[in-house]
């Protein structure tokens, strides 16, 4: 009883020390890209040797995003205020350029159907990826200013104020086939707008809309129609060999795999089944490897990450930080949510990765420059700078 009691207690004082929300980001995002290195190693070693003929190829690349995204997140921790206020402003202009580069000449890329990609020779990059952060920025910088000068707002001039940039992103996203971010974009601005207050019926209203223009999207394209019908029966014989592929293979990956999973590089559905193995459905081959407990580790974590996000925008006095924060957990929420729901056969397939553990430098890069901020925002903090400053002088000793 005493233990309990004691240990009861250990985890409450954890939770009200002002460094909870940093030590839990930090461990959970070096949990999370240590066991994505590990896995997109496995996953990814038959599709390297066919390719390249070496099981490691795929693999170190992602070592290397990895060097590049812990430079970037170096850089976002210690950015002054002044300048992510700066790029806050520019902001909207920067994603939109970055968005239509895909469609220019020469660097335009065309990867799997969708024009969303940038590159010169092997070097691509995929700019919709940064978007969500710019988007993310601009938007709070707007609402702040909204908030400050607008005493009385009514729905109508909030949703007039802040609309036409996620519609400018979404449309030259869309433009480009890229169905996932647009997605998570669309995600993004209605959890922002549900942080600044917009009321009840605006809301629905506003959801509505949204869920009209995704039937529009989906209604006219033969395949994402193939793609919803296959998220409803994918074993069926009509969609299995086609639409249904992947999401029936990734179910049973996750099958087979039990409760403690098959083994780390065991999985079978890597084999030419799952040919996103690496990206889209590597928490299927998590799965699949390390069972139910390895997944359910892996979504520990990310609850972890999420709730250090919000924990912080909850707790910071600056209205441009705390949207911003809200907004960068609500893009790991959803981005959790989308593509482990279609791996999991719940939602449609519609291409978006697993933060931190997928495979690829853009996604990796930007996820490391939405943790730089949020970390940025708490190590401003009086009480978690005096708190880190004492332990480091304490390891000192």
């Amino acid at each position: 009883m005493a233990s309990d009691r004691n240990s009861r207690t250990a985890y409450l004082n954890f939770f009200q020390k002002p460094t909870a929300a940093y030590i839990l980001i930090v461990t959970s995002t070096g949990l999370l890209t240590g066991l994505g290195l590990v896995m997109v190693l496995s996953s990814s070693s038959v599709k390297s040797f066919e390719t390249t003929g070496s099981t490691y190829s795929i693999f170190l690349k992602q070592l290397l995003f990895i060097v590049l995204g812990g430079m970037a997140l170096y850089l976002a921790i210690h950015l002054k205020r002044v300048l992510w206020e700066k790029l806050a402003r520019t902001a909207l202009l920067v994603g939109a350029f970055m968005l239509v580069l895909p469609y220019a000449p020469v660097i335009g890329k065309n990867i799997n159907g969708n024009r969303a990609w940038i590159g010169v020779g092997s070097f691509t990059l995929q700019p919709s990826e940064f978007s969500k952060i710019l988007l993310i920025l601009w938007f709070a910088l707007v609402l702040r200013r909204f908030a400050e000068r607008n005493s009385e707002r009514s729905a109508l001039d909030l949703l007039k104020t802040v609309a036409p940039a996620p519609i400018l992103f979404l449309g030259l996203i869309l433009a480009g086939k890229d169905l996932g971010t647009a997605l998570i974009v669309m995600g993004i601005a209605f959890v922002l707008l549900f942080v600044a207050g917009l009321d009840t019926w605006a809301l629905i209203s506003t959801t509505l809309m949204g869920l009209v223009g995704v039937a529009v999207m989906v209604g006219t394209s033969k395949n994402r129609i193939d793609r919803f019908s296959a998220f409803v029966h994918p074993f069926d014989p009509a969609v299995y060999k086609l639409a249904g592929w992947q999401t029936a293979h990734s179910i049973m990956g996750l099958a087979s795999g039990g409760f403690l999973g098959v083994g780390l590089g065991a999985s079978r559905q890597k084999w030419a089944n799952l040919s996103e193995a690496n990206t889209d459905f590597i928490f299927s081959v998590i799965g699949e490897e390390l069972g139910l407990l390895g997944t359910l580790i892996v979504l520990l974590m990310y609850a972890a990450l999420i709730y250090g996000i919000f924990r912080t925008a909850l707790h910071t006095k600056d209205i441009f930080y705390k949207y911003a924060c809200a907004g960068i957990g609500a893009w790991f929420l959803l981005q959790v949510t989308v593509n482990v729901g279609s791996d999991i056969g719940l939602l449609p397939v519609v291409g978006v990765s697993l933060p931190f553990i997928s495979y690829g430098g853009s996604a990796l890069l930007a996820d490391f420059i939405g943790i730089g901020f949020v970390l940025s925002v708490i190590r401003r903090d009086p009480e978690v700078r005096a708190a880190l400053r004492a332990k480091r002088q304490s390891q000192a000793e």
